[in-house]
């Protein structure tokens, strides 16, 4: 039998996760996929300044194992740059660094039957967008009925940041106002369920979703662009 591959561990999802030439045409460009744990090496190595030997050690691999996946990484851009081609950022054997993430050390243990619901939170209603929230309230659902509820805090953490926050945390589904394209590529690479576009109480939100009336949707709800009434997402290029 092929011997398994070693999960790679990351501290997080990207913010961003696809790069296009501005003079590109979209229907013709080639695609370059650049996996995770590739993402996670360059930015190890070339952003936070990492050695090998250090970014071996935070994505729990060997060091041999670093470089070949950091020669893989600098193939992939430099062909996208020079190429002209669109750069993707998906997939890859990945596990979130749980011995990192420290937010979720006060969260009750998830059980074996239990739904894990996460809401963005702001003083009793679901915050407006994903990539500010300041806070989640956590919902523990079993036979139908909340057993449950916690408040947990994001410390300003980025849209890529939170989706390994809440993965993490044991969420299996997010319920959410605004979202961009890029958080929710984090939080479908997270493993989470997505039901953006939903407003007022969070607690009557858990409610309609455990009843299966909740009204929302699984896609982006925010662009790069203004918004109506001069409204803006707040999150630079509102992907979150």
């Amino acid at each position: 039998m092929p011997r398994t591959t070693k999960c790679r561990k990351i501290c997080s999802f990207p913010d961003y996760y696809s790069f296009v030439p501005e003079e590109a045409d979209a229907d013709r460009i080639e695609t370059v996929m650049l996996s995770l744990d590739e993402y996670e090496t360059i930015r190890l190595l070339d952003h936070e300044g990492l050695t090998q030997e250090e970014c071996a050690v935070r994505m729990g691999v060997a060091r041999t194992t670093v470089t070949a996946i950091y020669e893989s990484a600098r193939k992939k851009l430099v062909g996208a740059v020079v190429e002209g081609k669109r750069l993707r950022i998906a997939g890859g054997n990945i596990e979130i660094d749980r011995e990192r993430s420290r937010l979720c050390e006060n969260l009750k243990d998830k059980g074996e039957k239990t739904m894990r619901v996460a809401v963005t939170y702001d003083n009793g209603n679901v915050f407006g967008h994903f990539g500010k929230t300041e806070q989640f309230k956590i919902y523990d659902i079993e036979d139908g009925k909340v057993v449950n509820t916690q408040i947990l805090d994001t410390n300003g953490e980025g849209c890529g940041a939170l989706a390994g926050l809440l993965n993490v945390a044991g969420v299996d589904a997010l319920i959410c106002g605004g979202i961009g394209g890029g958080a929710v590529n984090a939080v479908q690479q997270a493993g989470l369920k997505l039901y953006a576009g939903a407003s007022g109480n969070t607690d009557a939100a858990v409610e309609a979703l455990i009843a299966g009336t909740l009204d929302a949707s699984g896609e982006a709800n925010c662009d790069h662009h203004e918004h109506e009434e001069g409204h803006s997402c707040g999150h630079g290029n509102c992907h979150g």
